[in-house]
């Protein structure tokens, strides 16, 4: 039977849960923020930036005292560097869902109409993508099992793809739109879908971890 890599350590558990909140709540607000922009609701975008930036800003910290923690009081030695790696890279989607977000506050890309509900789908995909993986992590630390969770971290990613083509097919087939116009598009689609392609890095990851832990 497998056991809990964090078995005992009831406090680093908690942070641990805290931090993957944030994970969370930055994929939401993300979801949030682009469905404002789409709708120009400004006021609205603004305050789901901000909150995103806050919430990126209060993950680095829960991160930073957790990695503290884990060396300081040498806990977990022998699932150490699996833990913190981990954290980094459930970290860089954190970043991920902010950088986006900004790039629509600093280009503020005219979607075009038609594509509205294209963006909002692939959107939802790369939203469920970071909860599947949050899920995940989840399971991993209080020693669930994580299989069906991994599985859908995959079947999310493999929906954004189809969105991501689909997309990128009609944009290139408009004659309404230049050629600038169309790479800026190209670049904020990829943009968004990166956000699933990493969420399934982490899985990949992850199940790595999990055999260990099997061993």
């Amino acid at each position: 039977m497998s056991h809990s890599v964090l078995r005992k350590q009831i406090g680093l558990k908690k942070r641990i849960d805290e931090f993957l909140d944030q994970v969370s709540e930055a994929s939401l607000l993300f979801k949030q923020g682009v469905g404002f922009y789409i709708d120009e609701k400004h006021e609205q975008f603004e305050e789901k930036l901000n909150q995103i930036s806050t919430v990126e800003h209060h993950g680095d910290e829960m991160r930073r005292a957790i990695e503290r923690q884990l060396y300081l009081k040498t806990l977990i030695p022998e699932s150490r560097g699996d833990v913190l790696q981990l954290l980094e890279q459930l970290d860089t989607l954190l970043d991920c869902c902010k950088e986006v977000l900004w790039q629509f506050q600093i280009e503020l890309p005219e979607i075009p109409h038609k594509s509205h509900e294209d963006m909002q789908e692939l959107v939802l995909y790369s939203v469920e993508s970071v909860e599947a993986i949050v899920r995940s992590a989840r399971a991993f630390f209080r020693s669930s099992d994580v299989s069906d969770h991994l599985h859908k971290v995959s079947y999310w990613e493999s929906e954004s793809d189809k969105v991501t083509t689909r997309m990128l097919i009609e944009i290139y087939r408009r004659d309404d739109l230049s050629l600038c116009h169309k790479s800026q598009l190209k670049d904020l689609v990829r943009q968004v879908a990166q956000i699933a392609d990493r969420a399934e890095d982490v899985a990949d990851r992850l199940t790595i971890y999990v055999i260990k832990r099997m061993l």
